[in-house]
């Protein structure tokens, strides 16, 4: 049985031959024909699309992917022995957040309740580098929430867990996540001393994709919100294992939270997430001002995280596609007009293709 959102095997050899067609009409027609070159373009996107789709499947299910992820630990290790970013805990009424700058730009998060001196790992990629943390806190770890299955999220589950007996690792059953221990589904709740923490599906990035929201009530603070690889400062994930439609649905899982909830996301991509977000708003002054704060952040290389949902909402394009001013900025054409779900799709699927070409001048 395939797995679901990828091609069965018959489809894979189709593919295969399909691009060996292409590339015989390619060779035997003339020179500068218009068939000739139609046919180039044809074959560049589609061999790119199968490309990307064997070399993420392979990341993804098989230990090339893992090997892949030691590769880039070494280098992180090497290139920042201190970590990507200077980061600051949040101290709240017995209860800390710590946020661990792991590879070349990921976060891995500490949550403590401080008066247990009991530790929940979120996403924890380097487990050096989390372990290191756990001993300067002088806390037990006894949780391991994980967004999902991809290495520089997953990575260090099987040393923590192998070093912390007592240790669970927790995230979706339906995503491959190595080391797993204790399936989590849709609004499940694990409790670890005064921490609740409950578990949103958000699938788009990956099938089985969770966020994790520590409820802010028990300490009467602001809720906080792990996003892993949904939601970044002023920018969102890529769709590997869905389509714009579920991405958006997972995105307004999160609109749906309080303004004064914590954004604290799996990766530091602020200062460019911004730069896109003011070629498509280029009159958006909360992401002006939002953009001058990051840029003395990163001056110094200081960590942007968190921000709030209610300053997301402001400046994240990708959570203003209900917005006629977002509508109206990215000009006339065939893309979305209206605020129904599937315009909103489309101008998600238009956000993203425009996102790319930024990225790649």
């Amino acid at each position: 049985m395939a797995w679901q959102g990828w091609p069965a095997p018959w489809q894979w050899v189709a593919g295969c031959w399909l691009v060996l067609v292409l590339v015989l009409v390619l060779l035997v027609s003339p020179r500068g024909c218009r068939v000739r070159r139609g046919l180039r373009g044809l074959l560049m996107g589609h061999s790119q699309r199968l490309l990307f789709r064997i070399g993420y499947s392979l990341y993804t299910r098989t230990w090339l992917g893992y090997l892949f992820y030691r590769q880039q630990l070494r280098r992180a290790r090497n290139r920042y022995p201190k970590g990507h970013s200077k980061t600051q805990p949040r101290l709240f009424n017995g209860v800390k957040v710590l946020p661990i700058p792991v590879l070349s730009d990921n976060y891995s998060y500490l949550i403590i309740d401080t008066q247990a001196q009991l530790a929940v790992a979120v996403d924890p990629s380097d487990p050096r580098a989390v372990q290191a943390s756990i001993e300067k806190e002088g806390v037990t770890l006894v949780a391991i929430l994980c967004t999902h299955k991809h290495w520089d999220h997953s990575g260090g589950n099987r040393d923590l867990s192998r070093r912390h007996r007592d240790c669970r690792v927790y995230g979706s059953p339906q995503d491959g996540i190595p080391y797993l221990t204790h399936p989590l589904c849709h609004q499940d709740v694990v409790s670890v001393g005064r921490l609740q923490i409950r578990a949103l599906a958000t699938p788009g990035h990956t099938q089985g994709h969770l966020v994790y929201l520590l409820d802010g009530e028990p300490y009467k603070g602001p809720s906080c919100l792990f996003s892993g690889d949904l939601l970044f400062l002023s920018g969102c994930g890529r769709t590997f294992e869905g389509n714009a439609e579920t991405m958006l649905s997972s995105l307004d899982t999160v609109l749906g939270l309080g303004d004064d909830t914590l954004l604290w996301p799996g990766h530091e991509y602020a200062e460019e997430n911004l730069g896109f977000a003011g070629v498509v708003e280029p009159e958006n002054l909360a992401r002006e001002r939002k953009m001058q704060w990051v840029q003395r952040q990163r001056l110094e290389r200081k960590s942007t995280c968190p921000s709030t949902l209610g300053e997301e909402r402001s400046y994240n394009p990708f959570l203003r596609t209900h917005c006629l001013a977002l509508q109206e900025a990215l000009g006339p054409g065939p893309g979305p007009t209206g605020d129904d779900d599937c315009s909103r799709a489309q101008l998600l699927e238009e956000l993203r293709r425009l996102k790319d070409m930024h990225k790649s001048k």
